[in-house]
């Protein structure tokens, strides 16, 4: 598990970074400008070693360095503490968390499931979702009132989700649900900006609201599973598809705990980082009107003038649609950064990485590196043209990781992105209130900072 690469010689003085303050290291940096400081690190080399209370990091800022964490020596790292502690509390022993034994038969049971052919199921789910969002706009369209496209998004993305879990199981009060996931989702983001807040048993007010939102979850997810259990039924959604795997070596089904922990993963995995995607391309489409020219002339190219609804049949042919995504993905990945824990001392790249050191890997550091993209902080669907990408290292581009442990939903993510902006642009057009840039804002996911209003005419 410890053997080593190296590409080099190892630095006579260890490994470089930032010294920052005797007490607190880098963390003042770091909650300043998390993304400046990130990004900073690219200065001191591919490894970057780095210091925030008691707490030592190693920034990997090369993509070889990157596959020999999540890929060639992934069983070296685990997700470590700090990653089970924050997820934990919501997801349980879902995909995101469980390691060894139990991972591995979770990861064989779903992985089926999320096949392009049984992804293309939910195609019409996610149009019609859409096409319903577009009819709630229709007010702010006529009225020329501006709308916070994330909120929006998020609402969307929220909707497909439960649709694609449960199909129209919700319960009474569907609404419900989604303010108590926006309140788990909001609790993530602020315990990622306040690491050191009160764990979840002490009873503050913002504790108080989290457990309340966990119950109201747990009560109608357990509550569907049991009327699924007693009444079965011919549903096809995520839910009957996870409750009908079975282990191939024990035949056994998961349990009713197992099933909650895989759904409230499929929740977060495919809302907030979903709706927040869909956000940047929609701002990244609005102010550059050369992409937005191109793509809307490939609409009427293989949806028609009167631009129908997309299919998933279309979706070969919405080859600049799937550009426009890839691109956004590059900039402003969600999932921003991710770490791992050492279980024993490894090398990278010709530095020496103690057993249970934290190892930092960056989506968004890779993906605007200078000595990997031309141009990086420039929004260029052409980069994913075909043949473009033919030679580019492995991980210089990893919005949904990589390795054993690549994000499981990759396929319906892609699906759902291409999609809905294919449904959006084909009837109507945004733009933002305001001229100035929109700030990245580095949380539990990447969001534009204090939100995105924007103006909804037609197309």
């Amino acid at each position: 598990m410890s053997t080593t690469i190296s590409n080099g010689p190892r630095p006579a003085n260890g490994t470089p970074g930032p010294r920052g303050t005797p007490v607190l290291g880098s963390m003042r940096d770091f909650q300043r400008d998390k993304l400046g400081f990130i990004r900073s690190l690219t200065r001191y080399g591919d490894v970057a070693r780095y210091r925030t209370a008691h707490l030592t990091w190693y920034q990997i800022n090369h993509p070889d360095g990157i596959r020999r964490v999540l890929q060639e020596n992934n069983r070296n790292y685990g997700k470590g503490s700090l990653t089970l502690n924050f997820f934990k509390p919501v997801v349980g022993e879902g995909l995101i968390t469980s390691e060894g034994a139990l991972w591995l038969r979770q990861r064989r049971l779903i992985q089926p499931i999320f096949h392009r052919r049984s992804v293309a199921a939910f195609g019409a789910l996610m149009t019609d979702e859409t096409l319903a969002m577009l009819e709630r706009w229709r007010p702010a369209m006529e009225g020329g009132e501006p709308l916070d496209v994330p909120v929006e998004m998020a609402r969307l993305a929220l909707d497909v989700v439960t649709g694609a879990l449960f199909h129209a199981h919700v319960g009474e009060e569907p609404e419900v649900i989604g303010r108590a996931i926006n309140t788990i989702v909001e609790d993530l983001g602020y315990r990622f900006e306040v690491p050191f807040y009160p764990p979840h048993r002490v009873p503050t007010p913002r504790n108080r609201r989290f457990r309340a939102a966990m119950r109201t979850v747990d009560q109608a997810v357990y509550a569907i599973i049991a009327e699924r259990r007693r009444d079965g039924g011919d549903e096809e959604d995520l839910l009957a598809l996870l409750m009908g795997t079975r282990d191939e070596a024990s035949g056994e089904a998961m349990g009713d705990k197992q099933l909650r922990d895989e759904v409230m993963t499929l929740f977060l995995a495919g809302h907030e980082t979903t709706a927040n995607a869909l956000s940047w391309a929609l701002y990244l489409i609005s102010t550059h009107p050369l992409v937005e020219g191109r793509l809307r002339q490939e609409l009427d190219e293989v949806l028609g003038a009167d631009r129908r609804v997309p299919t998933i049949r279309d979706l070969p042919d919405l080859m600049y649609t799937k550009m426009v995504v890839d691109e956004t993905l590059r900039l402003y990945p969600p999932a921003w950064i991710t770490n791992r824990q050492a279980i024993a001392e490894d090398e990278i790249l010709g530095h020496r990485i103690p057993a249970k050191s934290f190892v930092t890997l960056s989506p968004y550091v890779l993906h605007r590196h200078p000595d990997y993209w031309q141009r990086p902080d420039t929004f260029d669907p052409e980069r994913f043209a075909p043949g473009r990408t033919d030679g580019r290292p492995r991980f210089d581009y990893f919005p949904f990781g990589g390795g054993p442990r690549q994000c499981i939903g990759q396929s319906m993510a892609l699906v759902e992105a291409q999609l809905v902006l294919a449904t959006v642009l084909g009837r109507c057009r945004l733009r933002p209130t305001s001229d100035e840039p929109v700030e990245a804002e580095a949380l539990a996911t990447l969001r534009p900072r204090g939100g995105l209003p924007m103006i909804v005419g037609p197309a």
